[in-house]
């Protein structure tokens, strides 16, 4: 093993070893199933924001993102506007009113128990939302031990031995994020979540502006880009051009449309319910916009000066390795400057473990919280449900472990896919059960089965006939399952509980009641 690996190693095994004190601190505590999966209902303002926006981020934004913009452009930039619309929207007009009601609404711990105590549908929404929950999240989960992977294998992996090492590099991922998740629960997630959201800023913001002083240093970008075959630079950071050709009407709604997925992202609004005050919301909006801001431009301009900067070119299975080769490239000199490339790599790692914990965690209250308290033992005791949620921790950890098992897969793809389901099937529940008080279980159940269902269908089955075969309607068209889904179970939310019985004068003033509350 070469000196620069051994002192990328010890930067990460130093940082690994604070993630898993930080578990084992924070296990004392937790003796409920409030404590496990939402801490005490007792974040502070600047945990409760970068934990949210951490665990929002994962790999896809040092990885995915970058990558996209390295291989075609600018044009992949309206995702990242979109996702910056919707971060905005969910924080104004979700986070204070879903903390409010949540707790006033049978002090729900989790989004099942929130929308079955919201629409008192007997059970039957806490069961479809957890089921949801469960499936997306394994989808999503494996993305982020998929970017961990992908991380160690590029960085002490050959050619020869590439698949070998990815598989080392998902099995430590997965262990150690399983470690301080199982340990410590919601707290240790997000006080890890905190330094983790910090390091991803640092790391992110430093290296391109590095790389572009370096670059510029006695050239100019635009010929730094010519020489790596990017002929046309104009076009290249044209945010309506796609590699060479003008980008569509279809692209530009289908990234835009990524915003709309943020309205039903259960790790993300559980943070909200988690925040001790309306005070503390304030602050926290704040902190999370300029934070994700500031991650957004960053992320894109690393894809960007990485296609310049970058000694070797990549092709379309290496380009979400992009920052970490920046980091290898930029931090290679000494001792001193690899040791602190490796701390920056740790950005990396902290994004994916920002994101799996958070995931796992909130896979885990839906199993044990909705599923097992709330049908298969509804007289369980909260040690036996706290077992059984730590317990689903780990199965859903090796679920998603063998779909990322496959060193090809892709972080973005892997992503989008879960990111469409939650946002579909979720989103305009979250906002109808905030927004409408004539919003009943019967609508929202259509909503969120129509939703998912819009996704699976779009993305998942062949049925559009080609020269080469059957395709998806989502190869077929380019268009976003997200940018269908999302309206889809909108429109039908309302059409059924237009058409089905009034809720009972109860949950009217329960609702009424949130207007006036101050929690």
């Amino acid at each position: 093993m070469t000196t620069t690996n051994v002192l990328v190693l010890c930067a990460f095994a130093f940082y690994i070893i604070v993630m898993i004190v930080i578990g084992a601190v924070y296990s004392k505590g937790t003796k409920n199933n409030e404590d496990y999966f939402l801490g005490g209902r007792n974040l502070g303002a600047w945990t409760a924001a970068l934990s949210a926006e951490a665990s929002d981020m994962s790999g896809w934004l040092l990885m995915g993102l970058p990558g996209a913009i390295y291989l075609t452009g600018s044009g992949n930039i309206w995702i990242a506007v979109g996702l910056f619309v919707g971060t905005v929207l969910n924080w104004i007009f979700v986070s204070s009113k879903l903390r409010r009601y949540t707790i006033v609404s049978g002090n729900s711990l989790t989004i099942p128990s929130f929308f079955e105590n919201r629409f008192k549908s007997n059970g039957v929404l806490k069961i479809v939302s957890a089921i949801i929950i469960t499936v997306f999240f394994a989808v999503y989960t494996a993305s982020a031990f998929s970017s961990g992977a992908k991380l160690f294998a590029t960085l002490f992996g050959t050619d020869a031995n590439y698949q070998q090492v990815y598989i080392i590099g998902l099995i430590i991922a997965a262990a150690v994020i399983l470690i301080y998740t199982f340990l410590g629960g919601f707290k240790a997630v997000c006080t890890t979540d905190l330094i983790q959201g910090l390091l991803m800023i640092i790391a992110i913001l430093s290296v391109p502006i590095i790389a572009y002083a370096v670059l510029t240093y006695d050239n100019s970008f635009s010929s730094a880009l010519a020489a790596k075959g990017i002929t046309d630079a104009g076009s290249f950071v044209n945010p309506f051009t796609s590699g060479d050709q003008p980008i569509s009407a279809n692209e530009i709604i289908s990234g835009l449309a990524w915003g709309l997925g943020y309205f039903g992202m259960p790790h993300i609004l559980v943070r909200f319910m988690a925040i001790k005050s309306e005070s503390e919301i304030k602050k926290s909006r704040k902190v999370a916009i300029i934070w994700v801001g500031l991650a957004f431009v960053a992320s894109f301009l690393i894809g960007l000066i990485g296609r310049a900067y970058l000694s070797a070119q990549l092709d379309e299975t290496t380009s979400e390795t992009v920052f970490i080769r920046m980091i290898q490239q930029t931090f290679a000199n000494n001792g001193v400057l690899i040791f602190i490339g490796g701390i920056f790599l740790c950005g990396i790692l902290a994004a994916i473990m920002s994101t799996a914990d958070s995931q796992l965690l909130v896979t885990a209250s839906a199993i044990s919280e909705d599923i097992y308290k709330g049908a298969v033992n509804k007289k369980a005791s909260e040690k036996s449900a706290l077992l059984v949620g730590r317990i689903a921790v780990v199965v859903i950890a090796i679920i998603a472990f063998f779909v990322a098992i496959d060193p090809n897969s892709s972080i973005m793809g892997l992503v989008s896919d879960a990111w469409a389901g939650f946002g579909a099937a979720f989103g305009p529940v979250v906002l109808l059960a905030l927004f409408w008080k004539r919003s009943n279980w019967a609508g929202a159940l259509a909503g969120m089965i129509s939703g998912a269902l819009t996704v699976i269908i779009w993305d998942y089955i062949p049925m559009i006939s080609t020269s080469d075969g059957l395709v998806t309607i989502g190869n077929s068209t380019g268009l976003y399952s997200l940018a269908v889904g999302f309206p889809v179970a909108l429109v039908l939310m309302i059409v059924v509980s237009l058409c089905t019985k009034k809720p009972d004068s109860k949950i009217v003033e329960e609702f009424e009641s949130i207007k006036t509350v101050e929690a």
